[in-house]
């Protein structure tokens, strides 16, 4: 294939694991857009776009692939729309591609403030069968700090009705994001955020400046000291060790990562953790990625 058959508002961002679904804009931008890490959409307005455009792009990517398998809703929280608006989507999605095996969008925890459970099991059913949610961390403090409009309640409360109507989870948290003076409290109560959800999936980044750190300061409603390479081992080694996960998929291998971590959280826990615990001691015979390497 040559071309692809849609223009995008860019910049357009998609989950690692999306790399080969349709991206599908049905929303334009972030309707939070106020976290203090996050420059992915400070370029743009949020709008909801409208179903003819919708559907424009839709019949074109049925003329482009019809046996497409996978479709990332975008933009960055596409979750926000109304169970209505949501179908409205999903619907001509199912019936242009015989073949499709899941939909997925990136959602905050407060998009699903306003949805049931049963509306959430009728979307899954129609084939929305999961959701990417950036907690960052289960840490209330740090959640003020970083102005991400969520509480360790909220996102609980909201993400466990998901769970419920059977949509499956994949969740981040994001290291180094408290910096020293709260690395400890961010490490232990992300651990009992991600125990109580029990995601399927879960994947941690390391915090990054693409402005700079003093930009980044700014931003965050405290004191901000940056966690060295070695800081960040160590609270992702206490995240991990204080997590209880019953079958949940890691992975810590996202460009902004030190230290390339899979495994399956019930089974290969202990294997994670004396990978790290040898990076930590071991530090010049470790395979780092390099600063370069991380592109950042």
């Amino acid at each position: 294939m040559l071309f692809h058959p849609i223009k995008y508002d860019e910049p357009l961002f998609r989950p690692p694991s999306e790399a080969f679904s349709l991206i599908l804009q049905v929303t334009i931008g972030c309707s939070w857009n106020k976290c203090a890490f996050c420059e992915m959409y400070t370029s743009k307005k949020f709008r909801v776009r409208s179903e003819e455009d919708v559907l424009k792009d839709i019949n074109a990517a049925r003329q482009w692939n019809p046996d497409l398998r996978k479709v990332f809703l975008a933009d960055g929280n596409a979750m926000v729309l109304s169970s209505g608006r949501l179908m409205a989507v999903l619907f001509p999605l199912n019936d242009r591609f015989s073949k499709l095996s899941r939909i997925s969008a990136y959602s905050l925890p407060k998009d699903l403030e306003n949805k049931s459970v049963k509306e959430l099991t009728e979307l899954k059913n129609a084939g929305l069968t999961l959701i990417y949610v950036g907690i960052e961390t289960g840490d209330d403090e740090i959640l003020k700090l970083i102005n991400k409009g969520e509480t360790f309640e909220s996102t609980i409360n909201n993400l466990s009705k998901a769970k419920e109507a059977g949509i499956k989870i994949s969740v981040m948290i994001l290291n180094g994001l408290g910096g020293k003076k709260y690395s400890v409290q961010h490490a232990l109560n992300s651990a009992k955020i991600i125990n109580a959800i029990q995601p399927e999936f879960l994947s941690t980044l390391v915090l990054s400046f693409p402005f700079g750190m003093d930009h980044y300061k700014t931003r965050f409603k405290g004191t901000f000291e940056a966690l060295d390479r070695s800081g960040l081992l160590k609270e992702i080694y206490l995240f991990i060790s204080e997590l209880r996960l019953e079958n949940a998929v890691f992975r810590s291998d996202h460009a902004s990562n030190y230290l390339i971590l899979k495994g399956n959280l019930s089974r290969d826990r202990e294997r994670i953790l004396s990978q790290i615990e040898t990076a930590i001691q071991n530090p010049e015979v470790t395979n780092f990625r390099e600063e370069w390497q991380r592109g950042l």
